[in-house]
């Protein structure tokens, strides 16, 4: 084998050289001759060169020169050698005659040599580089026209394991992985309906990655289906590494802070969100799945908040939500209050605040700023280091951050305790995504609230709600079901009403069927009673 300095004197010398001019494609793209000593040369050329190529010379069935050419890291080399090289190389079974027919010598070789699902065959040589990269076999025989493809990708993956980013205390445990058969696996064990569609189509004129479209045909608005097509057949880039790439392209306002597609780990939640009319974005390489449109009400909702009785998920949805509300206002309303309004605290709290304050040489309004940007200095080294590490940082971060802080004059004690219950408040948001705009609007609402007092707040508050009556996601209001509010709508918001009282899908996707539940079946009677109240509202 060519050791490592031939390589780069033989790479030095290729670049130096003037390169050849490639040769124009006839129109059509180019045919197979048939002679294997000028096709198997031509395809290898195309190819270039590459360790993990193999190009396997041997006669068929004794007799017929042919040779196989595939990559060796998209395939398992064992099932290639038992179920196509084998059987191949072996003679065939004296009962049986090998027909020296083009197309009977073919179908001779699928249909009773070689144990593949799945094979075509194709006498475009310019087709047979893009079959071999995608992890075909090509089989070419002398004095055949025609090459084999046969599909035997196979590329080792890690199992199905609990999502990191979205974990449950009650709900399955099970999180997509990087291979795109196994998430739409994992999607077909939980929808088993002939109504499940889904489409898929390379994109990225270099990774070619594997993008697949899924959705219920009989439940989905066929204007959303279309609208989502046209947005990806739009994108032209060279590569899609992640279904984030996708992500970027498709949104409706890429310059908002706040997320329009929503982004999981899971495939229940992605099947929920298909049975509510929803499409969903896969890509081949990525763990993770886009789900489209997305709204605000979206990005605050677990997989807890169905599994657990409703009166239990509602209570946790209302904390998580006072949590986020935290987040967002507690330091710009601590700001204002100290500088322009401390008459509104009780007189012993402000007193205690001011003593607190005392040996503090900075503004309120640049002190909440230093100990915000120190927590999110923290909190990005955290993520970012090893676990074992990480773990480390956090508790020497936390002691520098409070006691230190404090002791050297930097921070007040309340200061300290606002910013972390606000850095608390945005971990229980579930969205990731969510909870860093939140994150990014707080600075701006602090520094109005250190400008102009509570009028700065409420001016921050008025431009992020008009903001957010502005955005739209795939033809919806990112606000829905707040603005335009509809009762039937409301019931999966704040709070969640019980599932047998959801008995029709949100209203503002137009899906085509709207019923979650049949209205045949028999009703209690306390069911009964609200379900004509349910009516009487529309």
């Amino acid at each position: 084998m060519q050791d490592w300095k031939d390589k780069y004197a033989s790479y030095i010398h290729k670049q130096q050289a003037s390169p050849p001019e490639p040769e124009p494609e006839p129109a059509g793209g180019s045919k197979l001759t048939g002679e294997l000593k000028s096709d198997l040369p031509e395809l290898q050329a195309r190819l270039g060169e590459n360790g993990d190529l193999v190009v396997r010379d041997f006669l068929l069935f004794g007799a017929y020169p042919a040779a196989m050419l595939f990559f060796s890291s998209l395939v398992n080399m064992e099932q290639v050698r038992e179920h196509v090289l084998k059987p191949l190389m072996a003679p065939p079974p004296a009962q049986l005659e090998v027909p020296e027919d083009t197309g009977a010598m073919i179908h001779y070789i699928w249909s009773t040599a070689v144990q593949v699902t799945q094979g075509t065959t194709t006498a475009d040589l310019s087709a047979l580089p893009q079959a071999a990269v995608k992890g075909d076999l090509i089989l070419l025989i002398d004095g055949i026209p025609e090459a084999l493809r046969m599909a035997m990708r196979q590329i080792e993956m890690r199992g199905v394991e609990q999502p990191q980013t979205e974990q449950v205390i009650r709900g399955p445990r099970e999180g997509y992985v990087e291979k795109l058969e196994n998430n739409l696996s994992l999607l077909r064990y939980r929808l088993q309906s002939t109504d499940f569609r889904i489409e898929i189509s390379p994109l990225g004129a270099r990774t070619q990655s594997r993008v697949a479209l899924c959705y219920i045909d009989s439940v989905t608005d066929s204007s959303l289906v279309a609208e989502v097509m046209r947005r990806i057949s739009l994108i032209h880039t060279d590569g899609i590494l992640d279904a984030g790439y996708i992500e970027q392209f498709i949104e409706d306002q890429p310059l908002s802070p706040f997320p329009q597609v929503q982004s999981t780990e899971r495939p229940d939640k992605t099947v929920a969100a298909l049975l509510e009319g929803r499409v969903a974005i896969l890509v081949d390489g990525s763990p993770f799945a886009l789900i489209v449109p997305a709204l605000f009400n979206q990005f605050f909702q677990t997989v807890d908040d169905y599994t657990e009785r409703f009166i239990m998920g509602s209570l946790i949805r209302i904390i998580r939500l006072i949590a986020l509300a935290s987040s967002l206002f507690f330091p710009a309303l601590y700001v204002s209050v100290i500088s322009f309004n401390p008459e509104l605290l009780p007189t012993d709290f402000a007193v205690a605040i001011s003593g607190g304050r005392a040996g503090v040489p900075f503004p309120a309004v640049l002190e909440v700023l230093i100990m915000e940007v120190s927590m999110e200095v923290l909190r990005e080294a955290t993520i970012r280091l090893p676990q074992m590490i990480g773990g480390a940082l956090s508790i020497v971060g936390v002691l520098v951050i409070g006691q230190a802080a404090v002791g050297a004059g930097l921070a007040s004690p309340i200061t300290v305790v606002i910013v972390a219950l606000t850095t608390i408040g945005s971990f229980a948001t579930p969205a990731y995504n969510a909870a860093i705009a939140l994150r990014m609007l707080r600075f701006p609402l602090i520094l109005l609230a250190g400008m102009f007092g509570l009028y700065g707040v409420m001016i921050g508050t008025i431009l992020i709600l008009n903001h957010l009556l502005f955005l739209e996601s795939f033809g919806v209001p990112y606000m829905s079901p707040y603005i335009p509010g509809k009762w039937r709508d409301l019931k999966d918001t704040l709070v969640r009403v019980p599932l047998w009282w959801m008995r029709r899908r949100p209203s503002f996707l137009h899906v085509r069927d709207t019923d979650r539940l049949p209205r045949s079946v028999p009703a209690a009677e306390i069911d009964q009673i609200l379900r004509q109240g349910d009516e009487t509202d529309e």
